[in-house]
């Protein structure tokens, strides 16, 4: 596998018409959070596409494609870097995720970390817990990317029905100032509530002065509408 060829393919599948949708969407103008982003103009469906046809590429090859400054190419990155986790033995996970963490600089966009944290970093601090004292210090980061990534990295942990490191990393990004990380908390609070609405009915209470507006709207989406109403109201 080449990656000259992996990225002709890219290419091939790129459009004008696309490349200024990923830039409006991607909010690549001045003072935004994407502002610097470069895009070819590949939609997300066709990124798996060439991710399927390429995930033999070594992780040399990938590092080299996660350093891109095209947005598209170090998102089939790590398209690659999960396929490889989650088809990989034992080691070869372990050395997706040390890669993964080593690496995470380059994963510097929502989409990017949503895509990936909980498939890999998420997945394999689950079945190794000493490992996840690494999203205790991202919560704390100066960078938005690694405090979103503590708290999206805990799905994984939401999907096998452990809630603790997100309940408690869901407190310390309530004082946090990006709207990207309030939509992220109230995106996992919700996950949390599909499987235990106690739980987080009763932090929204308890902590209901200190939650960011989006959070909330975030966190009671699939609450019925008077409950829902009752929230938004406030106690």
């Amino acid at each position: 596998m080449s990656l000259t060829l992996l990225k002709k393919a890219l290419r091939s599948y790129a459009s004008v018409e696309r490349k200024k949708t990923n830039e409006w969407f991607f909010k690549t103008g001045k003072g935004q959070y994407g502002y610097g982003d470069k895009f070819m103009g590949v939609s997300d469906p066709d990124s798996h596409t060439v991710a399927r046809q390429f995930d033999n590429l070594p992780l040399t090859e990938i590092k080299k494609l996660l350093q891109s400054k095209i947005h598209e190419e170090r998102t089939t990155a790590l398209k690659i870097l999960v396929r490889k986790f989650e088809t990989g033995d034992e080691r070869v996970k372990k050395q997706v995720y040390d890669f993964y963490l080593k690496n995470f600089s380059q994963v510097n966009n929502w989409d990017l970390v949503d895509g990936s944290a909980p498939k890999i970093a998420g997945a394999y601090m689950f079945a190794h817990p000493e490992h996840a004292r690494v999203l205790d210090n991202y919560a704390r980061s100066k960078n938005l990317w690694e405090r979103r990534f503590s708290i999206i990295a805990t799905f994984a942990f939401i999907r096998n029905d452990e809630f603790t490191w997100t309940m408690k990393n869901a407190k310390v990004l309530l004082v946090d100032s990006e709207d990207l990380t309030h939509k992220a908390v109230g995106w996992m609070l919700r996950e949390v509530w599909k499987r235990n609405h106690k739980i987080v009915e009763n932090f929204l209470i308890n902590n209901y002065a200190q939650v960011p507006r989006t959070t909330l709207r975030y966190a009671i989406e699939k609450m019925e509408e008077k409950k829902r109403k009752q929230f938004l109201k406030g106690f």
